[in-house]
């Protein structure tokens, strides 16, 4: 269905209540260690105050159950988004309450409010019909922008929607969606999926999306050695999700059937304990030797898996191919990258980098730039290349028309 974008929407004069992500992860100076999420949604605030909008901003940042707690204030964030801005960010004493309400009223255009941090109170995520009914009275019109957390129903990402009239999903929001829900429905061919990270378990409903989808899945990964035993092969002490093994079976089977190519490691690199400086070596996948443990893709599988995504038409890529957070184990995950980031600029592939593990790798090999997306949605981008419904994004297509 189609969803409203700030495009469609009048805000001159309005004041516009906008679910933004700006969960970022801070030391304990409280000073912002990455604002990706936050430069990510400039765009839209920018665009929404030229327009002559005021701006109510909310959003949650980190896990106080539903208490308050200090250390986890939206203060440093408000401080930054203000020099952003080139203009103040005053933030509210809370995110409900008649201040809360008398600071909004009195918002005049181009002027902007942050309320603090939406988890402060656990009516939030119990998406409580009246706390959601509290945040659509400060303001007259909802943007959601806030892809990282279109996968809860909360009072926010959800339940607020229901309250308002006009309703539309922000820049950021679109092209999360639009890269990873809509290119799946009309892919470019060939379409290649890259899974890795550890265990199957998080990932069957998305290995099963993919496998209606796809041309070619290449697995790497903790999750490959549960393939491999699937396959009866010896993992040694490798990473093994044991109540996976049937399904992985059962996965290989169904890749068969529908003519789905389904990659594995030919190779492996291979260390004698979980530790930067542990002896290693290079082993076919069919030799791993008893105790020692599988940490990335070798050479063989690299050139193989870099040649699939340089012939892709689009690629998507969800989870690191080895403990890529260890020097020696990086060089699968940036192999394959530096390929996809070749077959992007030369080729004009569609590359699609999952949120969470997979950005931040990306981000660390410095090659984000080079990517066509790269999402700021961790559980959001996994759940919704498994083609579930996101409750975030469903709310503003069932009120788009």
């Amino acid at each position: 269905m189609k969803r409203k974008t700030i495009e469609d929407i009048q805000v001159a004069g309005k004041r516009v209540l906008v679910r933004v992500d700006f969960n970022v992860p801070l030391d304990g100076r409280q000073r912002i260690t990455d604002e990706t999420r936050i430069t990510a949604a400039l765009g839209t605030l920018k665009e929404l105050l030229a327009r002559g909008a005021s701006l109510v901003l909310m959003s949650h940042l980190g896990r106080p159950d539903g208490k308050v707690a200090p250390a986890m204030s939206l203060k440093p964030v408000a401080e930054r988004l203000a020099q952003h801005l080139g203009r103040p960010v005053d933030l509210a004493p809370d995110c409900v309450g008649q201040e809360v309400e008398r600071l909004a009223a009195g918002l005049q255009p181009g002027q902007v409010l942050m309320l603090e941090n939406l988890r402060f109170h656990p009516e939030e995520e119990a998406n409580d019909p009246e706390f959601a009914r509290r945040f659509a009275a400060l303001g007259e019109v909802y943007v959601n922008d806030a892809f990282g957390t279109a996968h809860r129903a909360h009072a926010s990402t959800e339940g607020v929607a229901h309250h308002l009239a006009v309703v539309a999903s922000g820049r950021l929001m679109e092209q999360e969606v639009r890269y990873l829900k809509d290119v799946l429905q009309q892919p470019r061919r060939p379409l290649v999926a890259i899974l890795g990270g550890a265990k199957v378990s998080g990932k069957i409903e998305l290995i099963k999306h993919l496998l209606t989808k796809v041309d070619s899945l290449l697995i790497g990964g903790g999750m490959a050695y549960t393939f491999f035993k699937a396959l009866g092969l010896e993992i040694g002490n490798s990473l093994l999700d044991a109540k996976q093994v049937e399904t992985a079976r059962q996965t290989l089977e169904q890749a068969k059937t529908r003519g789905v190519e389904f990659l594995l490691p030919v190779d492996c690199a291979v260390a004698d304990r979980f530790a930067t400086d542990a002896q290693t070596q290079v082993v076919d996948r069919e030799q791993i030797p008893p105790g020692w443990q599988g940490m990335d893709i070798g050479p063989r599988t690299r050139r193989l898996f870099a040649e699939r995504v340089g012939a892709a038409g689009a690629a998507i890529w969800n989870g690191p191919l080895g403990v890529c957070e260890m020097d020696p184990f990086v060089a699968g995950t940036r192999e394959v990258a530096e390929a996809l980031a070749r077959a992007t600029a030369e080729r004009g592939t569609l590359s699609i980098i999952g949120g969470g593990d997979t950005a931040g790798a990306i981000a660390q090999l410095g090659l984000s730039a080079k990517m066509t997306h790269v999402s700021t949605g961790g559980g959001a981008s996994l759940e919704c290349l498994s083609g579930l419904v996101l409750p975030g994004v469903a709310v503003l297509e069932a009120k788009g028309g």
